[in-house]
């Protein structure tokens, strides 16, 4: 009996140590020790462990930290583990996606009390006195106040502040500071504690458009899911269909929250309708929409036996992981330009910031096309070679080498070109987008 008080102390008092730099935690409880002990084997006192659990949700709560819990399950658990090394740092990591509780489902699973939930703020019918307190907190550089106050404005409902708000420091300051604040208020917008992983924001990919036919949304979405570009916290879920980027930038701020609410309950959203695909082809963008989910919820098991919080990485220090995706992204980029006609993903980025992309794509790609001479004038002379039968071109990235073969749609060879990066005006994956404007791109040598 000391020894499961022991532990039980000791992890209330370890969990209200880290509980300052925690927004969430999720603890296990077990419905017996037989699943106890096949998801941490040799820890057979399941009494002491769902013990523990309660105690840790009791502090964290106390201490203002969200409680999500996962009751264990041995089939979801296996079918987790599998394909992944069996250490016990890994174990220790399971999160059941599917099957997490929060708010009062967490505490019921617990056999504890729901805190009684906040209430809901209250705010003046006139919009003016709740505007100047939202810009005060704006200016005074209190990131925390301005958060929390333009948050709750959100949640209530209150567009006629929040535009209030732009309309004042429009006029007291420049355009350009109004429009810095509502592109901050769009980003609180697009994203919040909601669904099942407690965060979730809406995103954008942006894709410039070869004149050809428009790639297929739903495959495009997949392609990027299964790239291996994405971290493994990290789950995206794509709207069928294209968006317009006018239709994007029109979002207001409550609409901006509408759609991620939609989004989370999986749902079309009535404020950001599919766009028409010729229309989009003719102005040479499409947006396709979804939803980021993130799953790096801190997880008591990991906390408890690394005996705190681990130390988090530089900013500035990139991991062989991230890199190794930064690849695999710049690999699927490719792939996608050469099956489309070189329509071209740009970075995925954040909804409201799909403009903001779409016009730096335009920048750099209009700095590139002064040295884009030499690949032109081998597409003419090419052209002039293949006699009025269509051109194509079959681009290679080697490393940063950009390898292209000419041909007739029918399969001619007609001739190829190996530019090194110093003859590149852009990355040789970024010049795959720009190509597409001069000639149609194919994956595979034509007539095979």
């Amino acid at each position: 009996m000391d020894d499961e008080d022991d532990r039980i102390g000791a992890a209330e008092e370890l969990a209200r140590e880290v509980a300052p730099d925690l927004d969430s935690i999720l603890v296990t409880i077990y419905p017996d020790a037989d699943t106890l002990d096949t998801i941490r084997p040799g820890e057979a006192d399941v009494a002491t462990a769902n013990a523990v659990a309660r105690t840790v949700a009791e502090a964290m709560s106390e201490e203002g930290v969200e409680v999500f819990v996962q009751r264990a399950d041995r089939g979801a658990f296996r079918r987790w583990l599998a394909g992944r090394e069996d250490r016990p740092e890994i174990r220790r990591g399971w999160v059941d996606r599917g099957r997490l509780l929060r708010g009062g489902d967490a505490f019921r699973a617990l056999g504890l009390k729901a805190p009684p939930p906040e209430p809901p703020p209250r705010f003046p019918p006139a919009p003016g006195p709740v505007a100047d307190e939202l810009l005060a907190a704006y200016g005074d550089g209190e990131s925390s106040a301005f958060e929390a106050l333009l948050g709750e404005l959100i949640e209530a409902g209150r567009g006629d502040v929040l535009d209030l708000a732009v309309r004042k420091i429009r006029e007291r300051q420049s355009d350009e500071n109004a429009a810095e604040l509502r592109a901050g208020m769009l980003a609180a917008a697009a994203a919040a504690a909601v669904g099942a992983s407690g965060w979730a924001e809406l995103v954008a990919l942006p894709v410039a458009l070869s004149p050809g036919a428009v790639p297929d949304a739903v495959a495009l979405a997949d392609g990027l899911i299964a790239s291996g570009g994405l971290a493994p916290e990290e789950e995206l879920r794509f709207l069928p269909g294209w968006r317009s980027p006018g239709a994007v930038e029109e979002l207001s701020l409550l609409a901006m929250r509408r759609v991620l609410f939609d989004l989370v309950a999986d749902r079309d959203p009535p404020d950001l309708p599919p766009g028409d695909t010729d229309d989009l082809a003719r102005h040479g963008f499409g947006v396709l929409v979804g939803l980021r989910v993130d799953w790096s919820i801190p997880v008591w098991d990991v906390i408890e036996a690394a005996g705190g919080l681990p130390e988090e990485p530089l900013d500035d220090e990139e991991t062989p992981e991230e890199r190794g995706r930064a690849r695999a992204l710049d690999r699927w980029r490719g792939q996608v330009a050469a099956e489309n006609d070189g329509s071209v993903p740009l970075d995925l980025v954040p909804l409201p910031e799909a403009g903001a992309a779409i016009a730096g794509f335009l920048d750099e790609a209009g700095g590139h096309l002064g040295g884009l001479d030499e690949i032109r004038e081998f597409i003419e002379a090419a052209r002039r070679e293949a006699g009025g039968e269509e051109v194509v071109c079959r681009p290679r990235v080697a490393g940063e080498t950009l390898e292209l073969t000419l041909t007739t749609a029918e399969g001619r060879f007609l001739d190829s070109l190996t530019l090194p990066p110093e003859r590149l005006p852009a990355s040789a994956e970024g010049m795959l987008g720009l190509l597409g404007a001069f000639v149609r791109l194919v994956r595979d040598p034509p007539g095979r």
